[in-house]
């Protein structure tokens, strides 16, 4: 942050008027971070009534609040000697003030207004008067509901006075008839007719005091009970008042776009320093990007604008996403008059023809199951670690999953024969989105590997590559994946899955880098996937969303690719499933501006020109990108028929679960769960998934043992045997020379074993 910041920042805040005796009201200057492109912003905050709310300026709080945090239930954490961290639920602020004392201010008053928010919601005093008029209703309802209680109470204490006079009148007619001389075996008979009536009594005296302690305790928490009705249907009318605000604001926008004779802006990604570090343009991010504030790190998207060059020279305008791309129709995305010749070169490349594959698969059942009777207990859980039916799956494995990454190698293939390495770039980013491509529909889970599981696909003859997966790790789960091909490129990873349910949302989070190398050029690229969310998991139809921001590295020639996902919001006016992005050189200057949608295709667009453009609103320009017209770079292919009732399958998913002869023991073809799902008998599959799941807690189980006899003997004997654990059987650790972590990688034996159907290494997994 400047100095020059950090002055006005520290002068804006000391302007701010201090909060009064007895006042509520808390406003001043903050910087808040955005996102890394732009990091820290000065946003305008107010503290009111127990909700922290900010603006861009204080102009703004007549009219658009960027975001509303509720302290009642936020936690407030401070990080070093300016900085204040706010989290309540899935939205996280990061403030920073301009001095300590300012940050000192700023701690007093939150937690001042979060206690007595949380003292408002928990208040259980008798006093009502400072209620609002519209709970006279429920507090009618509630206290009719209360005398109805009473008179059934006494009702059963009438009832219990009648049983209790009877019971007493039973009990001295027994002792009577004790008394008379009667027979031994009379008297035994009537001793227990006694104990029973007693017995009876003590019942019955017990049920009406339970029936007391209800009505007491139902007395005691009515006004809780009240008071957290009214605080629910204040919250629903301010979020109908913010909604309707918003709505308005979006229509007054609309209107002001369309009249404006203004250039028309987007919001991809910045340029990048040759460090691979990021290196924000000092633009300003357009009010439509500002209206998907519901998503926080999205705020402060930095801005360019791209024109497009036409043949006579003239601007047009044009919008760097699929809206407003502009110049003609793209044509065959394997043509781009864009890439140098040595791209589009097939010569030396010959294959043989495609063998043919299966095009379909037996229909899905219509099993109706609930999802939250089974996921209401697992909040805050990791996925793998739930036991689930296979009614929430798709009979393929997260292995197979992992490997439909190629259904576009076509892209990698042409890669590998370009010359420019800005051009290999544009097209390695179209690679990585393409991945997401096949995930729009597919909400259901695939199955977790059994450890020691493995999955090849083997296109040598048709496509030129081979692929092997193997799950290397349980606990966590992680897959190690390897792929070479003959057409001049290997692609490698190891991906680890972290998932967290939410309640309403799951994150899907994969950690690991991917590596793909080209064999002449020897360019070296690394990248990683961005977060997955599953939504609507109480209630409504699931859906699937792709946010977050990848950066691909070329370590050879430092050259990088910024791309942003940005994620969905209701209130944006953007394309859904967006995604843009700029390719940098090693000294941070742009070259290409990528636009598209993860679903469904990508374009890129070559920079000839680049200058400042006007100001914006705070005084900062705005880069203008001068470019060709877009050339498409990837389109994603169009579904099978019939795939709605095929788990939403591509071409190359229906294929990968085929029965092929060869292939090793451990495949994930030959598990018999997932193949007994996908021939639609789901209630032997269930019971299959059940066998085999506890077969593995056997094996792990047993391996503990051994692990732990070892480190007795290991205690025992000064030279006890060393025990090494798991060890995959066609992948090792290795420490990578560029990025320095440690992972799992492919050391070789695999398609040799194959050659000689020598499989008796293999475990015995299924």
């Amino acid at each position: 942050m400047s100095e020059q910041g950090k002055g006005s920042a520290s002068a804006s805040a000391a302007a701010a008027p201090a909060p009064a005796a007895g006042s509520d009201t808390y406003k001043g200057w903050l910087f808040k971070w955005t996102n890394y492109l732009k990091g820290y912003q000065r946003r305008w905050f107010v503290l009111s009534n127990g909700l922290l709310s900010y603006y861009r300026t204080q102009a703004e709080m007549a009219h658009t609040c960027r975001g509303t945090i509720n302290l009642a239930t936020a936690h407030i954490d401070t990080e070093d000697a300016c900085n204040i961290v706010l989290s309540s639920g899935g939205r996280t602020y990061h403030l920073k003030a301009s001095t300590e004392v300012e940050r000192q201010r700023w701690v007093t008053a939150l937690e001042l207004a979060k206690a007595k928010a949380i003292r408002m919601m928990n208040d259980q005093s008798d006093d009502s008067g400072d209620e609002e008029p519209t709970s006279q209703s429920d507090r009618s309802e509630l206290q009719g509901t209360l005398k109805i209680l009473v008179s059934k109470l006494d009702d059963l204490s009438t009832c219990n006075d009648l049983i209790a006079k009877h019971g007493a009148a039973l009990q001295r007619s027994l002792s009577e008839l004790e008394g008379l001389k009667v027979p031994v075996e009379g008297g035994e008979k009537i001793k227990a007719v006694n104990e029973r009536a007693t017995l009876f009594r003590i019942t019955s005296n017990a049920m009406i005091n339970a029936c007391r302690d209800f009505l007491d305790l139902a007395e005691t928490h009515s006004r809780r009970w009240q008071r957290a009705l009214q605080y629910e249907r204040e919250q629903r009318t301010h979020l109908e008042e913010t909604i309707e605000q918003l709505a308005k604001q979006h229509n007054s926008l609309e209107r002001a776009w369309r009249e404006a004779p203004t250039l028309v802006s987007s919001a991809p990604s910045a340029p990048t320093t040759n460090k691979g570090s990021v290196r924000p343009l000092k633009g300003e991010a357009s009010d439509e990007d500002e209206d998907t504030e519901y998503f926080d790190a999205m705020e402060d998207s930095p801005a360019f604008i791209t024109v497009t060059a036409t043949e006579n020279t003239q601007h047009r305008r044009s919008q760097s996403n699929l809206s407003g791309a502009s110049g003609g129709h793209p044509g065959d995305w394997n043509q781009d008059d864009h890439m140098s010749p040595g791209c589009n070169d097939v010569s030396g490349k010959e294959l043989q023809p495609r063998r043919q594959r299966r095009t379909h698969i037996p229909d899905k059942p219509n099993y109706s199951l609930n999802l939250w009777s089974i996921m209401k207990n697992c909040i805050g859980k990791e996925l793998s670690k739930i036991p689930m039916p296979v009614n929430f799956n798709e009979p393929l494995s997260m292995l197979q999953r992992l490997t439909e990454d190629l259904e576009y190698h076509e892209l990698l293939d042409k890669a590998a024969r370009c010359d420019s390495s800005l051009e290999q770039m544009c097209l390695v980013a179209a690679f990585s989105v393409s991945s997401y491509s096949t995930t729009v529909h597919r909400t259901a889970k695939p199955f977790n590997p059994l450890l020691g599981e493995t999955y090849e696909l083997d296109r040598l003859e048709e496509f030129g590559y081979r692929s092997l997966c193997e799950q290397v790790s349980h606990h966590p789960p992680a897959a190690a994946h390897h792929v070479i091909s003959k057409q001049g490129w290997t692609l490698w990873q190891e991906i680890t899955i972290a998932s967290k349910f939410r309640g309403k949302y799951l994150s899907i989070m994969p950690l690991g880098a991917i590596h793909l190398q080209f064999h002449s050029s020897g360019n070296h690229y690394i990248w990683r996937k961005v977060t997955s969310t599953v939504h609507n998991i109480i209630v409504g139809k699931l859906w699937i969303d792709q946010s977050g921001d990848i950066e691909i590295v070329n370590h050879r020639t430092k050259e990088t690719c910024q791309l942003k996902f940005s994620p969905y919001s209701y209130f944006s006016r953007d394309v859904p499933r967006k995604v843009t992005g700029v390719v940098a050189d090693n000294e941070g200057h742009a070259h290409y501006i990528l636009s598209g949608t993860w679903d469904e295709k990508m374009e890129s667009a070559k920079i000839i020109q680049s200058s400042r453009g006007a100001s914006g609103s705070e005084g900062r320009q705005k880069t203008v990108y001068q470019t060709l017209s877009p050339k498409l770079l990837w389109k994603k292919y169009p579904l099978p028929e019939n795939a709605e009732n095929m788990y939403h399958f591509s071409g190359l998913a229906l294929t990968l679960n085929e029965q092929e002869d060869g292939v090793g023991l451990t495949d994930s073809r030959l598990r018999p769960d997932q193949r007994l799902m996908e021939d639609g008998r789901w209630d032997e599959a269930n019971s299959e998934k059940q066998r085999l799941e506890e077969k593995q807690r056997a094996v792990r189980r047993r391996r503990e043992a051994e692990a732990t006899d070892a480190v007795v003997e290991e205690c025992d004997y000064d030279s006890g045997r060393e025990y090494e654990g798991y060890q995959p059987l066609w992948f090792h650790q290795r420490r990578d020379s560029v990025t320095g972590e440690t992972n799992f990688v492919y050391k070789g034996g695999y398609w040799e074993a194959k050659e000689r159907q020598d499989w008796s290494m293999c475990p015995n997994i299924f």
